[in-house]
């Protein structure tokens, strides 16, 4: 079970990288999108003209499904088509075009990736998943007229960051959820085809050729109506009906569907599934591995399937190609480029309800244990955690009722959240950790050390992602069971108490927090000892508690203690020993003694640039502390300088609007006008209120701050 304290991640981007950024250009008429134009598309033109004069007057546009009954909240109505369609109409109006899988942050991160991995192969191919999308990040804040697609975004609050902060080009996004854009992105609701365009859909699919006879389209017209003119239905329909040569008005009667049903009344999954019995059946007659293969796919992320992680449900790689061909010309599944394919979400909300036990369940997680990483550290590892990584939340999202997962699928969610928390990424393991809970809760029992250790780390998780009111009652709850079955000052119960007394400090409840750290270290230092990394720790986490509560009389002196200690035990130069000092330093300045403060953040600062590099973050945020430090003993002249190399280094790491950069801007700006150059403060206060409207938001904490120090300014100005 592990012991916390405050942990914060940032990516950053050597000068080189951003170099590459700002001079590499992208390719004539660059695209990056699944597959090309030459699919059919039909009875969307209207669409496609407002879509554009949508992104040409505002920049950006989300496509949702109207809020239709007949659909159920469920897509198949043609939005990825619409987007795809737009791309490649208007490709020579961008100078990049790039298609985001969104349905996920993390999906969001491993398409910026391999955006960099395109545009800057010299300098991406040797770096890591998250340094690839800041290099992506900052390559669109450089250049110009380009045109993003974030498909399927499941949650729109993925969306605003990225509109924040990429002004530069066109945002469109496509959505099942047809509310939270309103201060995002304008709207278009994308409906059902209207009857004409669903029988001209599936005269084109069935009759390629333009064979279709009168008595075929009247056919077609009957059969598109009792499907709901919903165009993904259509597309099963029309390639079946191509495939095995029957007539439409056949196949309409045998599929069992009544005539005069209203459209507005149809339950799409039913017909989608009645469909799907006839294509399944012609499927298997052709290739029963390609059913197999489909049955393991439902369970899978949509988007980006590697071939590879299917092949070990294949004898052959000839077999795998041939049996995906078979799923491919049925319309099942999508080849979005020579290694990755695609199923439709519709398809697979099917698939995983027709059978108990669920058909293609285990095939999936044997296949997702064979594709584990066997080197967790290795760049090679990284690359396939990131392909790996949504088809594994996939599976956690999506356990059956009643179902438990092999021991090897729950070992696969635990390394995989292993894997983002190395990454600092602790707030996306929640859906991970939900999973192992259930998984242990349900083999092993409530009490179990195992059941305990995946609760305190899904609430961890919660903590991470900032959401208190579920991560403090499960931390509560772990911790009684942690004193009844483990006892009191067991090692696992002391990180427990840690852990309940921090999620306590991060929600201001200080005198929750308080005594449970004094519970705590006193027991540390009992159990473990006065000089044990863990005692360290929460003699650190108790003084921040304590100067977070004004009692700066009992914050010195432990911060004193703790770092003498971590100097003797792990060096004078230790990270975490440099976080002591640089705490030490805090709570001297915020008790007014700045001769002890100053001092203290000189050496912290020495030591950063020695040991962890000049453009660290940690060394940034040392040197901001000592220019704060300056600026409080009114050492203007000393504390400019810092200042100014903080902003500019903090420019070329985390780029121009990162929350730490607008920080950086804005000490600078009080600076300048503490020392009465308002002629200097002034326009960086209003250029930094600016962006942290478009970052932050009108009302954050920051921007309301800032607002303020600029009245202030231009008051001053004023005679």
């Amino acid at each position: 079970m592990a012991i916390t304290g405050d942990n914060t991640r940032f990516v950053m981007l050597p000068a080189e990288a951003v170099h590459w950024a700002q001079t590499v250009d992208a390719p004539a008429a660059a695209g990056y999108l699944p597959g090309s134009a030459s699919g059919v598309f039909v009875g969307r033109e209207h669409e496609l003209t407002n879509l554009r004069e949508m992104l040409t007057g505002e920049g950006a546009a989300t496509v949702t499904q109207a809020p239709v009954r007949a659909i159920h909240g469920l897509g198949g109505v043609g939005k990825s088509r619409l987007a795809l369609q737009y791309a490649h109409r208007y490709r020579d109006e961008y100078t990049l075009v790039c298609w985001i899988t969104a349905e996920s942050a993390e999906s969001i991160v491993k398409s910026l990736s391999g955006l960099a991995l395109s545009l800057c192969p010299q300098w991406a191919g040797s770096a890591g998943p998250d340094e690839r999308a800041a290099w992506s990040i900052l390559w669109l804040q450089e250049h110009p007229n380009w045109l993003l697609i974030f498909d399927n975004i499941e949650n729109p609050a993925h969306l605003g960051p990225y509109l924040g902060t990429l002004h530069r080009g066109h945002h469109l996004a496509t959505s099942r959820k047809a509310t939270g854009w309103h201060a995002l992105a304008p709207v278009m609701h994308l409906g059902l085809l209207p009857l004409d365009k669903a029988t001209d859909l599936l005269c084109t699919l069935a009759f390629p050729n333009d064979t279709a006879t009168d008595e075929d389209r009247e056919a077609a017209r009957r059969l598109a109506r009792v499907l709901g003119c919903l165009p993904l239905a259509l597309e099963q329909a029309g390639a079946y009906a191509f495939q095995t040569g029957i007539d439409l008005e056949t196949y309409r009667v045998s599929l069992g569907l009544v005539l005069d049903e209203p459209t507005e009344g149809i339950d799409s999954e039913r017909t989608i599934a009645r469909i799907w019995d006839h294509t399944i059946t012609a499927i298997a007659d052709r290739d029963p591995l390609a059913v197999t293969l489909l049955n393991a796919m439902a369970w899978l992320a949509p988007d980006d399937i590697p071939r590879s992680l299917l092949a070990s449900l294949a004898p052959t790689p000839i077999a795998l190609a041939n049996a995906l061909g078979v799923l491919h010309t049925y319309n099942m599944v999508a080849f979005t480029d020579q290694r990755n394919v695609s199923i439709h979400r519709l398809v697979q909300t099917v698939l995983r309800t027709r059978g108990t036990p669920p058909r293609g369940r285990d095939g999936a997680e044997r296949a997702v244990h064979k594709a584990l990483p066997a080197d967790a550290e290795d760049r090679a590892a990284a690359e396939q955690w990131q392909q790996l990584l949504p088809h594994i939340a996939a599976l956690a999202e999506s356990v059956p009722p009643d179902h438990t997962d092999a021991n090897e699928t729950r070992s696969a969610y635990i390394e995989a959240a292993q894997h983002l928390r190395r990454q600092g990424r602790d707030a996306h393991t929640i859906l991970l950790r939900q999973a192992v809970l259930a998984h242990n809760k349900r083999v092993h029992g409530d009490t179990h050390l195992s059941t305990l250790t995946s609760r305190n780390n899904l609430a961890l998780a919660y903590q991470e992602a900032g959401d208190l009111d579920q991560a403090i009652p499960l931390l509560k709850t772990t911790l009684t069971q942690c004193e009844q079955t483990l006892g009191h000052t067991h090692p696992d119960t002391l990180a427990s108490r840690n852990n309940l007394a921090g999620a306590h400090r991060s929600a201001g409840d200080l005198d929750q927090a308080i005594p449970l750290y004094e519970t705590t270290l006193t027991q540390y230092e009992q159990t473990l000892g006065h000089t044990h990394p863990n005692t360290l720790i929460n003699r650190n986490n108790l003084a921040a508690a304590y100067q977070e509560a004004g009692d700066l009389d009992q914050a010195i002196p432990l911060l004193k203690t703790t770092l003498t200690q971590s100097e003797q035990v792990l060096g004078h130069t230790h990270p975490d020993t440099l976080t002591s000092r640089n705490n030490l330093a805090g709570a001297y300045r915020a008790a007014g003694d700045l001769d002890q403060a100053i001092p203290l953040y000189e050496t912290t600062l020495t030591q950063c640039e020695q040991v962890l590099g000049h453009t660290h973050p940690d060394t940034l945020t040392s040197r901001n502390n000592l220019a704060a430090a300056y600026r409080a003993a009114g050492h203007l002249d000393q504390a400019i300088p810092l200042y100014e190399t903080t902003l500019t280094q903090r420019e070329q790491i985390l780029g121009r609007t990162h929350p730490n950069t607008l920080t950086s801007r804005n000490n600078l700006a009080a600076a300048y006008q503490k020392a009465g150059h308002l002629d200097q403060a002034i326009p960086l206060f209003e250029a930094t209120l600016g962006q942290c409207e478009q970052v932050l938001g009108p009302t954050h904490p920051t921007t309301v701050v800032i607002r303020d120090n600029l009245a202030h300014a231009r008051q001053q100005l004023s005679p």
